[in-house]
């Protein structure tokens, strides 16, 4: 599946990653999953995108935001929009899909293998494309959650499937193995759970 004279790019849908890592059960070390994709190529960016509460005078996302900008990532955000649905409950939508898609085509000429962190059916366009530039893409999410969290024409478009469940023990952690400190915290629960990207994939 990967070749160590590849060159390497993540995309990583930061909402989509979360939801998929919460069904499974598990926390992403981000430290780890860096590590790792550096053993199996020459990894040239991993980009991180999530949409952010700007109003808000602390996010609980926040610390995760700066600990990946000083880690090795290259993070990308933009403000949510905040909505009343039909219910009249109160939700945040921030789709980073735009700003992911058109990343990846401006790197498509410097990168071999391009590795999407997302289940969403709306990514199969833009991994059709890349494969019409002669590039190779994985799509990491998961089968293994009930329902699924990828996209039936997302995995049938990739040139690759990586189930997160089995990458659990290389960039894992078990929730209880979290840092106390709310600094620390990864991705924020509260954030996240009222957080609406469009569809859940």
């Amino acid at each position: 599946m990967f070749d160590s004279r590849e060159k390497i790019a993540l995309f990583i849908d930061g909402a989509n990653l979360y939801a998929t890592a919460k069904a499974l059960g598990f926390d992403v070390d981000y430290r780890k999953l860096l590590a790792e994709f550096q053993s199996k190529g020459y990894l040239l960016r991993a980009y991180y995108y999530t949409a952010l509460a700007e109003d808000q005078e602390y996010s609980s996302i926040r610390p995760l935001i700066d600990w990946l900008d000083y880690n090795g990532y290259t993070v990308v955000t933009k403000p949510t929009k905040e909505f009343v649905d039909a219910a009249g409950r109160r939700k945040i939508k921030g789709n980073m899909d735009i700003e992911l898609a058109v990343d990846a085509m401006e790197m498509v000429d410097t990168i071999d293998h391009v590795v999407l962190f997302s289940g969403d059916g709306d990514f199969r366009s833009l991994v059709e494309a890349l494969q019409r530039k002669g590039r190779k893409v994985t799509v990491v999410s998961t089968l293994a959650s009930q329902p699924p969290m990828i996209a039936d024409e997302l995995r049938r478009q990739a040139d690759h499937f990586l189930d997160l469940a089995g990458l659990r023990d290389k960039v894992g952690r078990a929730p209880s193995e979290r840092p106390p400190r709310q600094s620390d915290k990864p991705q924020g629960e509260s954030f996240a759970d009222e957080f609406e990207d469009d569809e859940a994939f």
